[in-house]
């Protein structure tokens, strides 16, 4: 499985950025989708994710601003990010396990990283 994601970029605080993850390959063993975020210095944080049934999960970090979706198909994830701040800054990361539940030591298949910058 391949995962290329897209939609990054640089944004002023308070506005919105919508991300994709495009899947290729074997997606048919993907149950469950994600998306990670890193800044250096920290450890790579689970901001939504996703299952096969479209329950999507939230940290209460992001709860409220983030809205995690994806095709039917699996082919492709879509993470909505509304009233962006600084704190926001960050590599986003799709991520893919074949796994029921997706955390840093299940993913199976990790995208290459898009850079989210907002400005105060």
């Amino acid at each position: 499985v391949q995962l290329m994601e897209s939609g990054g970029g640089l944004v002023q605080a308070g506005g919105s950025l919508r991300l994709s993850c495009t899947a290729s390959g074997n997606i048919d063993s993907i149950k469950t989708m994600g998306w990670y975020r890193h800044t250096p210095g920290k450890e790579r944080e689970l901001v939504a994710a996703i299952s096969s049934n479209g329950n999507a999960y939230y940290p209460d970090s992001v709860k409220g601003r983030f809205t995690i979706s994806r095709d039917a198909n699996k082919s492709s994830l879509y993470l909505q990010i509304n009233s962006l701040k600084p704190g926001d800054t960050a590599t986003y990361y799709c991520a893919a396990s074949s796994r029921l539940i997706i955390i840093l030591t299940t993913v199976d298949y990790w995208g290459q990283g898009t850079q989210v910058t907002v400005s105060s």
